[in-house]
């Protein structure tokens, strides 16, 4: 059986981009505006308070791992009350060395490892959407460990430095997302793999996109009624079950568009559909724009010079 989460994340195809050593001592506060990108932090010693836009502030202790698929406005600070230094991390460039906040002076109150990723799918947005916006993990050292393999390896030019980023941060992504209290968590997919019998309905649907399924068929393959998968699913997942099903299969048409070696009557028939035209009409009315024109626009990005 396929694991929707490991689906996921080999569709947002993630890359390593930067890592930073963070500190800070004495009053400090830092405000960054929306990133939009992934980020993640592990907290090596000390303590710092977190308030992430829209959400209660987190208080982050030493070990504690973060996550933000989508990275939105927040606030970091220490323990003492201090009024914040706005950050634009898109305007400002990349600091070199170790990030101080507070008092430069002495040793720091608190450190952290922290950095932020991309993701290179055509889709990003739509799995991202089906992700926790902050995921915080307490006391898993495999994650501490992980993100220091990736700063190690960031600031190395060894060979094959680029593939064995990207396979630590696709472990690093899952044993984050495999770590969070999937119970507790807000509508998307993880709550829904913490449910065995929604669980097992999603698997099927990754397991075979192109079958023509309906709620009947999804809600016996999780040994429940019509009417209490359909409610169930709902509310752990945020969209009903052919909401969550089409937007996989136009995820994975948006994955093989943007490849040059699969033709549009292949992309339809592995996503479900009995004709290309049938396809394109679905497609089209989904993403706004038609298959052939998406895939020129991906192969335009693909070509474009670094």
């Amino acid at each position: 059986m396929v694991d929707p989460l490991a689906e996921v994340i080999a569709l947002l195809r993630p890359r390593a981009v930067y890592s930073k050593v963070i500190s800070g001592a004495g009053s400090w506060a830092v405000r960054y505006s929306s990133f939009g990108q992934p980020s993640f932090c592990t907290m090596l010693e000390g303590e710092c308070v977190l308030a992430v836009d829209g959400q209660l502030p987190i208080t982050l202790l030493a070990g504690d791992f973060l996550l933000m698929p989508a990275t939105p406005g927040f606030t970091m600070s220490g323990t003492s009350p201090a009024v914040p230094v706005f950050v634009d991390p898109k305007a400002q460039p990349a600091p070199e060395g170790e990030v101080r906040h507070g008092r430069r002076e002495g040793p720091p109150d608190v450190r952290m490892l922290g950095g932020y990723f991309a993701f290179d799918s055509p889709d990003a947005a739509l799995t991202v959407s089906l992700l926790p916006s902050v995921l915080h993990v307490r006391g898993v050292e495999r994650l501490t460990l992980l993100v220091q393999l990736v700063r190690g390896e960031s600031i190395e030019q060894r060979s094959g430095r680029e593939l064995v980023l990207t396979r630590f941060v696709e472990v690093l992504l899952i044993e984050a997302l495999r770590s969070a209290p999937g119970g507790t968590a807000p509508p998307g997919l993880l709550r829904a793999l913490a449910d065995s019998r929604l669980a097992t309905a999603i698997r099927h649907m990754h397991g075979e996109p192109a079958r023509a399924w309906t709620v009947d068929e999804l809600a016996k393959q999780a040994a429940l009624s019509r009417s209490v998968f359909f409610e169930r699913f709902t509310r752990a997942v945020g969209v009903s079950p052919m909401a969550y099903l089409l937007g996989w299969r136009m995820a994975l048409a948006k994955d093989l568009l943007s490849r040059s070696d699969v033709a549009l009557a292949d992309v339809a028939e592995r996503v479900g559909y009995a004709s290309a035209s049938t396809f394109s009409t679905a497609f089209s009315r989904y993403v706004g724009l038609a298959p052939g024109r998406f895939a020129r626009q991906q192969s335009a990005v693909v070509s474009q010079p670094l």
